[in-house]
């Protein structure tokens, strides 16, 4: 019996300390990847110098203010140039993150301030900026980063050009032209990217209106680019060249749809009514033209289709003055060149707020419905394929020179491409050309957010490896990481 007793104990004693035991797993250390030291390969960038327009100067959300500076892709490269044998590199810094530019009394407001998200939508900080217009820069007295927003091509090389910009007068130079103002600071190595951008830029934002902004012509930019690229190696630097977008890509034009008009049934008929002298008119004057043998039947028939101006319930195409439509106004006063958007043409972003008001309070007058838009608020399909014919040529000049004097080479055109047609991979995000959530355009539709222009450093920074034999991409924290860049920034940011 004493031993049954003892077993039985023993038993119980090892079954309780059995589950006595630790249950927790060891905690798995994440691995430690070797250091890999930065190799420069064959370049030289104790003086890097930033050469472009808006987008080198950190342009973002409307506006330039310091959080966006020292976000700007070039700060980012000459961040991770300093991990080998960069130097300094100096911005002319704004006074504020508040953006825009106030007078000198500090009392009126003469460029707004940057833009934020309220929940809704972008809307403009309700703060005074405290950046004087004129007033010189005060952080340096030598700058590396040229990115001058609003720059053109051919203003690089214009006389005077700091009393014509305002960012550029901040930084005092001292040399007649912009380009001879660049030389002079003897860069070592060079990034030249954007320029074209602003030159075709204009032309789209006033919706292809060649009277108030025309399109640099191809001649003009084809010189002045190879002169700039020819001033800026010829004391041996290196650089690397970044083509221009298609900015059509952009939100600014692909945000607001063409067939923005809703209706019901009963608005639509109405509608329709309206312009039904308006129809009969038009096939009246083309059955003139075809009778006089001014146009064929073909011709007056497909033309017909596109003017005729029909509404249905549902979402309805937007009614635009489309000036390569025939002139009719000599048969009929009346028949003014207006026709329905299609899916082709790009309606730029003001006109949200525009498309659906009244003149002058009248029910009848509605833009965009009764009233066509005017050219201004859109860029047709035309005027879609000149901006694309300028940017391809614009392009091809671009890549030619880069070829000929050995500099590296970036494709933004297909990097944007890909952003608006599938969405780009950066780290552990999905980037798209989506305004507000799509993280790689900011708030005012044209220009790149901070995680956009750390992405754009790193295209840079991984054709300098192609071309000159670095090892950015592999070497430890050579490129920028997206967690440490914003999408948007806070409107308690001052």
């Amino acid at each position: 019996m004493m031993k049954n007793k003892f077993i039985w104990m023993l038993g119980l004693t090892v079954a309780l300390t059995s589950c006595d035991v630790n249950n927790e797993l060891d905690e798995i250390l994440p691995e430690e990847l070797p250091v890999v030291e930065l190799n420069v390969g064959t370049v030289d960038f104790s003086n890097y110098i930033a050469v472009g327009a808006s987008f080198s100067s950190g342009y973002t959300d409307n506006a330039l203010f310091i959080e966006a500076q020292n976000n700007s892709f070039p700060n980012i490269m000459a961040s991770k140039f300093a991990m080998g044998n960069g130097g300094e590199f100096n911005q002319p810094m704004m006074k504020d993150n508040i953006g825009g530019f106030t007078n000198s009394r500090q009392d009126t407001v003469l460029s707004p301030p940057r833009l934020y998200f309220n929940g809704a939508g972008p809307a403009v900080l309700p703060a005074i900026p405290t950046t004087i217009l004129g007033a010189p820069a005060d952080n340096a007295t030598s700058f590396n980063n040229y990115g001058i927003p609003g720059a053109r091509s051919f203003h690089l090389v214009a006389p005077g050009y700091e009393q014509a910009n305002a960012y550029y007068g901040r930084m005092t130079p001292t040399q007649a032209t912009l380009l001879e103002e660049i030389v002079s600071k003897q860069p070592t190595f060079f990034s030249l990217s954007e320029i074209g951008g602003n030159d075709v830029l204009g032309y789209a934002t006033s919706g292809g209106d060649q009277s108030r902004d025309a399109i640099t012509p191809i001649g003009t930019f084809n010189a002045v680019f190879r002169q700039i690229a020819d001033a800026l190696t010829a004391q041996g630097a290196k650089g690397v060249l970044a083509n221009v977008p298609y900015i059509t890509y952009l939100p600014y034009f692909t945000t607001v749809p063409y067939n923005a008009v809703p209706m019901d049934a009963a608005t639509a008929a109405v509608s329709n009514q309206g312009f039904a002298a308006y129809n009969g008119g038009i096939q009246q004057a083309f059955a003139a033209l075809v009778a006089a043998g001014a146009i064929s039947q073909d011709a007056a028939d497909a033309e017909i289709a596109k003017r005729t101006i029909s509404f249905a319930p549902g979402q309805n195409a937007v009614v635009i003055l489309d000036e390569a439509l025939t002139d009719l106004t000599g048969i009929n006063a009346q028949l003014v060149s207006m026709r329905q958007a299609t899916s082709d043409d790009l309606l730029v972003l003001t006109s949200s707020s525009f498309i659906g008001t009244t003149v002058g309070g009248n029910p009848a007058l509605v833009n965009g419905v009764s009233v066509p838009l005017a050219d201004n608020w859109v860029l047709t399909a035309d005027e879609v394929q000149e901006v694309r014919e300028a940017t391809d040529a614009y392009n091809t000049t671009i890549k030619a020179v880069a070829d000929e004097k050995g500099l590296a080479f970036v494709d933004l055109n297909v990097v944007l491409e890909q952003a608006a047609n599938s969405a780009l991979v950066f780290d552990d995000y999905i980037m798209s050309t989506d305004l507000v959530f799509g993280g790689l355009v900011s708030l005012d539709g044209i220009h790149l957010t901070s995680r956009g222009y750390a992405l754009m450093a790193n295209k840079l920074l991984e054709a300098i490896d192609l071309k000159y034999g670095s090892n950015f991409a592999t070497a430890t924290d050579g490129l920028a990481k997206a967690d440490d860049y914003p999408t948007n920034y806070s409107p308690s940011l001052r």
